[in-house]
């Protein structure tokens, strides 16, 4: 039985052209009783082809995908593309709007809600309508994300695993194309609830990103993730073959968060001291870092420990942690078959 939601669309998903317009959720708390949560929805087509969709705000903390989208909207003509873009550049607009990396409507963390409910908080609607509703429109996803204001990740273009290997071959080959200057493989220790993992099991050749962090704009990651979109776009033929530039040769390396092993975390309320920069090679069992104790500073720092080997691939953001707080994340070659 289809679940029936009650998010309206004023865009024409069939409609050629570029339309601009919003996804619109009934939402009423105390300060407004007939309100609305609108999300900016694009649709751009031209004709018959692959429809792709390209999302951003995810987290309302990471930035360079959702100027970049912004401005793709603004430029793209019509008449230059084969197929159909569906643009989502705020997806979880209360999270954006309050720069925040969870929605402060109802605490949730949008990306750990798929499949979503209809009938549920503004976020899980949210997820529903993309599950039920644009997911079966598409044929590629692209979901831009980076370490936000917690993290601070080395630049990089994600896959997120399929278990059937043609499948995981599309996303590889997909994420390559996006030309990122690392290429990894991230499962979210099997976490099923995130926008990725949910486009695999729609069938989606997927593209995921983690650009930079540390809660601002860079330059350079911008400059990547407009280039990166369009490579993208070009060769799942939406574009033509020749709006793809490539800088990346060592992409074609493919890392891996290795499971759990791969994450280093607080032991201790404190401040993290890091003992290595973004990239530099790590071993198994070598400190990661300190953790200082703030309401004793007289006593010894905790030292913390890498679990794997390989290279830092991000580290914590803000200096003060709390007990769990992810510190480090190392990521390895890839183990598995491509």
């Amino acid at each position: 039985m289809a679940r029936i939601s009650t998010v309206s669309a004023s865009v024409d998903f069939e409609q050629d052209g570029k339309q601009t317009g919003y996804l619109t959720i009934p939402h009423s708390p105390h300060e407004d009783a007939w309100g609305a949560t609108r999300l900016p929805v694009c649709v751009i087509r031209n004709g018959a082809g692959p429809t792709a969709i390209l999302m951003a705000g995810n987290h309302g903390d990471e930035y360079e995908g959702q100027i970049a989208l912004g401005e793709l909207i603004r430029t793209l003509d019509p008449a230059g593309i084969s197929g159909r873009l569906i643009i989502l550049p705020a997806l979880n607009l209360p999270a954006v709007v309050a720069g925040r990396r969870t929605s402060p409507v109802d605490g949730l963390n949008l990306n750990r809600t798929f499949p979503g409910d209809p009938a549920g908080s503004i976020s899980q609607q949210i997820t529903a309508y993309l599950s039920d509703v644009i997911y079966p429109l598409g044929d590629a996803l692209v979901d831009l994300h980076s370490g936000g204001s917690s993290l601070d990740i080395l630049p990089s273009a994600i896959v997120e695993p399929a278990s059937d290997p043609a499948h995981m071959r599309r996303n590889v080959e997909a994420v390559m194309a996006f030309d990122a200057p690392l290429t990894v493989v991230i499962s979210n220790l099997g976490e099923p609830r995130t926008s990725t993992a949910a486009a695999v099991r729609a069938g989606l050749t997927t593209v995921g990103t983690e650009m930079a962090g540390q809660g601002t704009v860079s330059r350079e990651t911008l400059a990547l993730c407009r280039r990166g979109v369009r490579n993208v776009l070009a060769h799942v033929g939406i574009l033509p073959a020749d709006a793809a530039t490539r800088h990346n040769e060592s992409a074609r390396t493919v890392l891996e968060i290795p499971g759990s092993a791969g994450y280093v975390y607080a032991t201790r309320d404190g401040i993290f001291e890091g003992a290595h920069a973004l990239g530099d090679s790590v071993q198994a069992g070598q400190q990661a870092g300190l953790i200082h104790d703030i309401h004793a500073p007289w006593r010894e720092p905790e030292p913390v420990f890498y679990g794997a080997n390989g290279i830092l691939f991000g580290r914590r953001q803000p200096g003060r942690v709390t007990h769990g707080n992810c510190c480090a994340v190392v990521a390895a070659p890839y183990a598995g078959d491509l």
